[in-house]
């Protein structure tokens, strides 16, 4: 009876403590406090020296916790990640999270040895434990703010938060081993191994990660299950492939995140039904993960270390990172402002936390130190960091000034269809679609919902504002289909500072890698005169535009229902202009309209050149 009694508890007691951290999700976020360090708060509050006095130090079922919420948590952050949008961001991310973790782990470990008083391996295992980054509470906070980044550093703060956990888990485990090591026969070739043992993670993790998502893929597109079981179908998968590249001694991390880059960027039955799955079971690891990490932690013996843990937070934020951002991204021609932001961007986080676990379980010298000094890294990292990330963000110039507007819309699956899917939209004021009154061919209205009553397509005749539609569309056209439907009015409110015109034989990719657009693999291959005839597939007409990221594309002139001279709206910052491009020279923006516009026949000009040069 008196475990059926403790059972209950344990049930009540942890649901609880789930539930309060949720609800108080709504005064973090109207405070802008980072949702992470409040889940990790209650978990204090709960521990043996809170007020919820819960006895909990069991290491190894926090790393087994750990262990599977970090592999649904990169599982999720691969099915997110579209291959388009991180194009000019990939190879500098990759090179941060390598070389830049072992930098900042360098750095932070000479510094962590005479305040901590430790000797040269035990100090560069502090600094590896702290190295990596976690970039789950920035883009929350961000989404929350409504900030959006410019491409290429959303690109690649995004690549690396996602690739950098191997290389800190690599580190760790490695200096575990030599601690535990030292003094025993064969440390030398345990180190001269260090090259060739990196090489087959990343081999075996990279090898089943690809395989793994195609797999996952083939599954869920043959594999009929009851409703409901696709998206626990793919989780159970993700873990699977995360624990079998670790029997394998492959990189867990490495396999899941491609597992899921593979799965998110191909054709996927139910895809809108995972991803709407992967968002509670992301923020529930999320949260039962810093739960169980603030009860592990105690208080009393976390202000022992607090000076020494505040000085290497300090320096780690001050200096050990940004060093390691400005020798990674100066080769690639990042500004200083994007260098200042990355540097700053670099969260720490529950990765930090579990990776101090491993000494616990291992049971090396200064085990208790390692956990105390991490917990107190990420807790300041969090109040400082993450409070200010949004302001960091504008002050830097790295967040858009004129952000594409948030799209209301519903996503439901098909089932069986894999061609087609059903999309629903609210129909505001001042959208393409109430201007223009049609639809693309390629859209097909099913029902509209109009005054609470629900309508045949037939019976609701001409779309009208305050209607709510419900479309079958293609998948790789939803996006597409977003711009029609994205309210102007407001979105541009302020003054604009530039109207270019280019003509239609541009390609938008190029257009997009000179103001900063993020990248669509749909529209890269595109002209403008094409995209303008893919979306309007009933004829172009004058004042018909798109709405891309921070600029706006208006048909200036048509003929016949194709569009002959483009018009682009860009913010009213000069960054918005493409002065970062070597083959563009343009003068500042805020000169007179005559020189931009010349600035913009220019550009137009080199572009065209760049271009197929064939008419849409």
């Amino acid at each position: 009876m008196n475990t059926i009694v403790f059972v209950n508890s344990l049930l009540f007691g942890g649901a609880g403590l789930v539930a309060i951290g949720i609800l108080s999700s709504l005064m973090a976020s109207r405070f802008g406090a980072p949702l992470l360090l409040v889940f990790l708060l209650i978990g204090m509050a709960a521990g043996e020296a809170g007020p919820g006095g819960i006895l909990f130090d069991d290491y190894r079922m926090m790393f087994l916790i750990g262990s599977v919420a970090l592999a649904i948590i990169l599982f999720d952050g691969g099915l997110r990640t579209r291959l388009a949008s991180v194009r000019g961001g990939a190879v500098p991310a990759v090179l941060l999270a390598t070389v830049g973790v072992i930098i900042t782990a360098g750095l932070t470990g000479l510094v962590a040895m005479p305040l901590l008083n430790l000797n040269w391996l035990e100090g560069l295992l502090t600094g590896a434990i702290v190295a990596s980054t976690d970039a789950a509470a920035v883009f929350f906070l961000m989404r929350a703010r409504g900030l959006q980044l410019k491409r290429r550093v959303n690109a690649t703060i995004e690549v690396e938060s996602a690739t950098n956990d191997p290389v800190a888990v690599f580190l760790v485990v490695l200096l575990v081993t030599l601690i535990g090591a030292k003094g025993h026969a064969g440390l030398d070739a345990e180190i001269a191994d260090i090259p060739l043992h990196l090489m087959r993670q990343c081999l075996i993790g990279g090898g089943l990660g690809v395989g793994g998502g195609l797999a996952i893929t083939w599954l869920i597109n043959r594999v009929t299950l009851p409703a409901g079981l696709h998206p626990l179908f793919v989780i159970s998968l993700a873990v699977m492939i995360y624990g079998l590249a670790g029997i394998l001694d492959g990189s867990g991390f490495i396999a899941v995140y491609l597992a899921g880059l593979v799965v998110g960027n191909r054709p996927v039955r139910g895809f809108a039904s995972i991803l709407s799955f992967h968002d509670a079971a992301t923020w529930l690891c999320q949260i039962i993960m810093f739960l169980v990490l603030g009860l592990l932690v105690s208080p009393g013996k976390l202000m022992e270390h607090a000076l020494p843990a505040l000085a290497v937070a300090a320096f780690l934020m001050l200096i050990g990172r940004p060093v390691a951002v400005w020798l990674c991204l100066t080769p690639f021609r990042f500004s200083r402002p994007e260098k200042a932001f990355v540097s700053w961007v670099g969260l720490r986080g529950a990765v930090s936390i579990f990776l101090a676990a491993i000494p616990q379980l291992t049971q090396v010298p200064h085990a208790e130190l390692y956990f105390n000094v991490a917990f107190f890294v990420v807790l300041v990292s969090l109040l400082v960091q993450g409070w200010s990330v949004a302001f960091v963000a504008r002050h830097t110039g790295v967040a858009l000034a004129d952000p594409a507007p948030e799209i209301s819309r519903v996503e439901i699956d098909l089932p069986g269809k894999v061609d087609l899917e059903m999309v629903g939209y609210p129909l505001l004021a001042d959208s393409p679609v109430i201007q223009r009154g049609t639809l693309p061919t390629w859209a097909r209205a099913v029902l509209i919902v109009r005054n609470d009553a629900v309508l045949t397509p037939e019976e609701a005749g001409v779309l009208s504002v305050g209607d709510y539609g419900y479309f079958l569309v293609p998948p790789d056209r939803i996006r597409r289909l977003d711009r029609l439907f994205a309210a102007f009015e407001g979105h541009r409110s302020r003054a604009l500072s530039a109207v270019f015109t280019f003509s239609p034989d541009v390609k938008f990719a190029d257009l997009a890698g000179a103001y900063g657009v993020e990248p669509d693999e749909n529209l890269d291959s595109l002209t403008l005169g094409a995209l303008f005839a893919d979306t309007f597939e009933e004829g172009v007409r004058e004042g018909d535009r798109l709405d891309i990221g921070n600029i706006t594309l208006i048909a200036r002139s048509v003929r016949d229902g194709v569009v002959t001279a483009i018009a682009l709206i860009v913010g009213d910052t000069a960054e918005d202009a493409p002065l970062a491009q070597s083959h563009i020279v343009a003068p500042a923006l805020a000169r007179a309209r005559t020189a931009v516009q010349r600035t913009a026949n220019r550009i137009a000009a080199v572009l065209h050149r760049r271009g197929s040069g064939r008419a849409p």
